[in-house]
């Protein structure tokens, strides 16, 4: 069983650069096995491997450079085994995003989402509480991140094992918008979307932010006047063809994997061509 450790990685644009990190905070969870300690390393070390050693925690810190901004991304890769979810710190609910992991060749995996995600929702009703009392004091919201609802994002892993596939990119989808959490596909091992999906998570963390400055704020009751719902997201703009060809040269994933027999390939206007992520 895997020791609790920190590790921490940073990059030579945070060196160069004068600009001080913007810190983000994300909590990786879902049932084990499903490959979340895969997704981790693969972001933080570039590394994959196939052996299995269940984690109860890791904590992780490196920085990246998105939109030309820098950020500090702390990542706590979560215990998924049932017998060791009580051992779930509160601190892990205190962070500002969630990716939440399930194996797309296990609807066990998917179904076991359920409880992080009400554990999540939870926690996102006691912020829009605070926000409110914050709102009621004259105080804004943005300047406390713990009145801010986390951003969810769900990560349908081991996307390049086609012939194992139990769940159709489309029922994760629909599994992620119907709890108002952002979707994407992943492969550890062949590094799709990895990169893709935490840019995503600190976008959707950005915009966040800037709403909560604005005394908007995600919820089902409308703090701040908007009746928004929850963490809804939308899909990002396609990549300009020159983004594209920059991914294609530092050798980062596919925004979507080629995926035939579910219509997920990015050519012959697949599902993923017109979907992207969201």
């Amino acid at each position: 069983m895997a020791p609790l450790h920190t590790h921490s990685n940073s990059t030579s644009s945070s060196r160069t650069n004068n600009q001080t990190p913007i810190p983000i905070s994300i909590t990786i969870c879902g049932d084990g096995g499903a490959g979340k300690s895969s997704i981790t390393l693969r972001l933080v070390r570039s590394q994959w491997t196939s052996e299995y050693d269940p984690t109860i925690e890791d904590s992780y810190s490196i920085t990246r450079r998105i939109d030309g901004a820098i950020y500090h991304l702390s990542l706590t890769d979560t215990a998924g085994q049932e017998e060791y979810r009580g051992m779930w710190a509160s601190s892990n609910l205190g962070a500002d995003a969630f990716l939440l992991v399930y194996d797309i060749t296990s609807r066990d995996s998917l179904d076991a989402l359920q409880y992080f995600n009400e554990l999540i929702d939870m926690e996102a009703d006691t912020r829009l509480d605070n926000a409110a009392r914050a709102i009621r004091a004259g105080v804004s919201p943005a300047e406390d991140t713990k009145t801010i609802p986390p951003v969810k994002i769900v990560a349908g892993n081991k996307c390049d094992l086609q012939e194992s596939r139990q769940v159709p990119a489309s029922q994760g989808l629909d599994w992620a918008r119907r709890r108002g959490c952002g979707f994407m596909e992943t492969s550890a091992r062949l590094e799709v979307n990895i990169e893709e999906t935490f840019a995503l998570i600190v976008r959707r963390v950005m915009e966040a932010r800037r709403l909560a400055e604005k005394g908007i704020l995600n919820d089902v009751g409308g703090v701040g006047g908007e009746d928004t719902k929850r963490g809804m997201t939308k899909p990002l703009t396609p990549l300009t063809p020159g983004e594209e060809q920059s991914e294609k040269e530092r050798g980062v994933g596919t925004r979507g994997p080629r995926i035939e027999g579910d219509r997920v390939g990015r050519g012959g206007g697949g599902f993923w061509r017109s979907l992207r992520c969201w």
